[in-house]
């Protein structure tokens, strides 16, 4: 399975951004998504997490009420729209495919990474 990230990029503080990341292979109706992101000088944290069908969605905090994430199981694809972008929101961002139908915003769980891509939001 390779995942591949992309949308990137630099955008100012109050903006929007859609990230997508698609996957290869034929399964990937069968398993959960996440996004993740890591900043610099910190560790890689749980943005975004959603299940095998869609159905349902988690968020961290610190994301809540500004970020959506979807899938289109017939585009082997997972999204993560990003509105309200602050400067902390700076990060590169990952996606990942979890080992089972159900995500967690625990550590574990994610047999697959992308490459991540880079959002930098600018005051």
């Amino acid at each position: 399975v390779q995942l591949q990230a992309s949308g990137g990029g630099l955008v100012q503080a109050g903006g929007s951004l859609r990230l997508a990341c698609a996957a290869s292979g034929r399964t990937f109706s069968l398993y959960a998504m996440g996004w993740f992101r890591q900043a610099p000088g910190k560790e890689r944290e749980f943005v975004a997490g959603i299940t095998a069908s869609g159905g349902s969605t988690g968020y961290a905090d610190s994301v809540k009420g500004r970020f959506t994430i979807s899938r289109d199981n017939a585009k082997n694809t997972v999204y993560l729209q990003m509105s309200s972008l602050k400067r902390e929101d700076t990060a590169v961002y990952y996606c990942a495919r979890y080992g089972s139908r159900w995500y967690s915003p625990e550590p574990g769980g994610m047999d697959y990474w992308g490459k991540g891509t880079l959002v930098t939001v600018s005051s």
